[in-house]
């Protein structure tokens, strides 16, 4: 059976649904082979949306209720992949990954919610696999571009030195943008579940949430500002909002690819500030900055200009090593701001690479690494302003 659909983007009418269409009818408009329909619970508010981003009249809409099982039936019935970009997804994404897993249709998101991510592989991962399903979690900002810059350093250094590097350091040079509303909204989820439901707590705090059966060597803890002695010259680092995700993804990304970087394998992330006083002083203010987790931040479906978008960008760094001093350095960029214009941009090829590019990766519950690889990385080269580069030492 011939499914209508490629790609349904549920949540269409959302700030970062509404950038992923705009980026659809930019990169792969009608006729380009790809054959996709916008998705959300109302269908005036998507025609409309249809109008205002300019869209072609006759672009499909599905009105995708995920609370209801016929409107749920339908989507699995109508399309090869879901892209959605509703969140929190422990508030709005119990159903579609179910429904996903149970129909064989393929599935990415921009999640960054570990505990439920944890839920939904003991959930539904034996059906994913029995159904060919592929469920990849966190194709944005968190964790692409650490995910895979991992992943490129790791096969470097193999090639380099013959084996992986024991420990690798994610560094964020500089950055410039807002994190999303569905960023901030889904840590306000994350810390109400922590309060009221069992364990959620505990597969917060443990590195390997992610792989079950598997725990690796102590990781740092990555919560104190410091002076990073790998970077020299009495650079300072703070914690990194994005950390707690970021790790936990690349030790599931290493943990699906049969422990290439090593069962010894130790990661983390953090920001650098810079050196001396003034590197110390940002370090400390870092650390003490609460405002992804207050009210004055942005609400879902709220975020930045077009200008503030596309003045935005990102510059993470990553830095392997091992005993025998070997080192390898590894630059990430994107040319938008990370949460929101680069995002939008990202998951959308990471759908596009599922469906065109990944026909050897089996259903099961997915990080873009070992799913999607070096075939994203030429994608997100080539269309969406990432680079991935090798640096000198």
């Amino acid at each position: 059976m011939t499914k209508p659909f490629d790609l349904v983007v549920h949540g269409a009418t959302g700030f970062t649904g509404r950038l992923v269409v705009e980026y659809l009818l930019q990169r792969y408009p009608a006729g380009s082979g790809l054959r996709w329909a916008m998705g959300g619970r109302n269908a005036d508010k998507l025609a409309a949306v249809r109008d205002e981003v300019g869209a072609p009249a006759d672009t499909p809409l599905v009105v995708t209720d995920t609370s209801d099982p016929a409107s749920l039936q339908a989507l699995m019935d109508a399309t090869r992949l879901v892209l959605t970009t509703v969140g929190p997804y422990q508030l709005y994404g119990n159903e579609l990954v179910a429904a996903c897993a149970k129909a064989g249709v393929d599935y990415v998101d921009l999640c960054g919610e570990p505990a439920w991510m944890r839920q939904m592989i003991d959930a539904h991962e034996a059906a994913a696999k029995a159904s060919g399903a592929r469920i990849v979690f966190s194709c944005g900002f968190d964790s692409i571009p650490f995910d895979l810059g991992v992943f490129l350093l790791q096969k470097e250094f193999r090639h380099r030195f013959g084996h992986p590097a024991p420990r690798v350091r994610g560094r964020v040079r500089k950055m410039k943008g807002t994190f999303s509303g569905g960023t901030a909204a889904s840590l306000k989820a994350t810390m109400a579940a922590a309060a009221s439901q069992p364990g959620v707590l505990d597969l917060l705090k443990n590195p390997f949430s992610l792989t079950p059966g598997f725990e690796g060597p102590r990781q740092p803890s990555g919560n104190k500002p410091m002076v990073d002695e790998a970077l020299g010259d009495g650079v300072w680092v703070a914690p990194f909002v994005m950390a707690a995700i970021n790790t936990r993804n690349v030790h599931r990304s290493n943990f699906l690819l049969q422990h290439a970087y090593g069962t010894d394998f130790v990661y983390d992330e953090m920001l650098i500030t810079g050196p001396g006083e003034k590197g110390e002083a940002i370090a400390n203010a870092v650390a003490s900055d609460k405002s992804l987790g207050s009210d004055k931040g942005p609400k879902p479906g709220e975020g930045p200009s077009r200008e503030e978008r596309e003045n935005g960008f990102y510059d993470v760094l990553f830095l392997g090593t091992d005993d025998a001093g070997h080192t390898l350095r590894v630059g990430v960029k994107g040319d938008r701001d990370p949460g929101y214009g680069s995002t939008s941009k990202m998951i959308t090829e990471a759908a596009v690479c599922l469906l065109q590019d990944a026909s050897e990766t089996s259903g099961g519950i997915w990080t873009t690494a070992p799913a999607l690889g070096d075939r994203l990385i030429a994608r997100l080269q080539a269309n969406a302003g990432l680079s991935f580069a090798v640096e000198p030492a």
